[in-house]
């Protein structure tokens, strides 16, 4: 067994500091790391990004809506045109910060409302899926696993990585429960290892109605941004390693090294 453990990274912005990227770059397999929509300065991103290459991290464009002063948590409803040109010019910027940190984007995965909106929303799905192919079609997609999105964007021809979330309260249906209810992010890092354990072992995770959710999943995220982010991170990769379970990019560590 193995699986992908990813963070939100690359969120400080001046004078505000957001999470320990280098606590948890020493953790996670994956960075998504942010490109200045929702949160981030380029100062802060190349450090990331840097610190990122130098652990054999893999890099993933984590795109978003232009919404800084609601850390793109508030929903949009924007022209495909814009939409498009947006996550084309994030990508891009990304990957010229990559470059010169020595590494590569190898991956996207929206943030936030856009995440949330896409798994659902055809019309802005198929918009953020033009403009990863327009920048490059071999990066993959990080999707909400057993989304409509899934289909959409392997249809287009994307590599579709279906992803689950450690601190996240799961619905009887599988789906996300809203941030603005009971349960919606969890903070005992303990039971959050444990219910990634069976998440990866059985494909099932308990749902706040005490029921179990299907859930199939290449990755697992820990948001970057939580209280106690990083020793929920570490407690889950202990947890799995102690059951067998090998942590590595879903993009392989032999292409991050490329």
């Amino acid at each position: 067994m193995n699986i992908d453990l990813n963070s939100d990274l690359g969120e400080s912005l001046g004078a505000w500091r957001m999470g320990d990227d280098t606590a948890m770059l020493d953790i996670v397999t994956s960075a998504n790391v942010a490109c200045g929509f929702h949160a981030g300065d380029p100062a802060g991103i190349l450090a990331t990004l840097k610190a990122a290459g130098q652990r054999g991290v893999a890099v993933g464009a984590h795109v978003s809506y232009p919404d800084l002063v609601g850390f793109g948590r508030r929903n949009m409803d924007i022209a495909s045109a814009d939409l498009v040109a947006d996550v084309v010019y994030q990508i891009g910027a990304l990957q010229g910060l990559a470059g010169a940190a020595g590494t590569r984007v190898r991956y996207v995965k929206p943030h936030g409302a856009l995440y949330n909106t896409i798994a659902h929303d055809e019309r802005q799905a198929r918009d953020v899926i033009t403009a990863i192919r327009a920048v490059d079609p071999g990066l993959a997609l990080v999707v909400l696993a057993g989304s409509p999105l899934e289909r959409w964007a392997a249809d287009a021809g994307l590599r579709v990585v279906a992803e689950a979330f450690a601190d996240r309260g799961y619905t009887p249906q599988g789906t996300l429960v809203s941030r603005r209810e009971k349960g919606a992010v969890l903070h005992d890092a303990q039971a959050v290892a444990a219910r990634m354990l069976r998440l990866v072992q059985e494909g099932v995770v308990e749902a706040v109605d005490g029921s179990l959710a299907r859930v199939r999943a290449d990755s697992i995220c820990v948001h970057g941004d939580s209280p106690g982010a990083v020793a929920m991170a570490a407690s889950v990769r202990r947890t799995l390693e102690a059951a067998g379970v090998a942590l590595r990019p879903f993009c392989g560590a032999a292409e991050v090294a490329r």
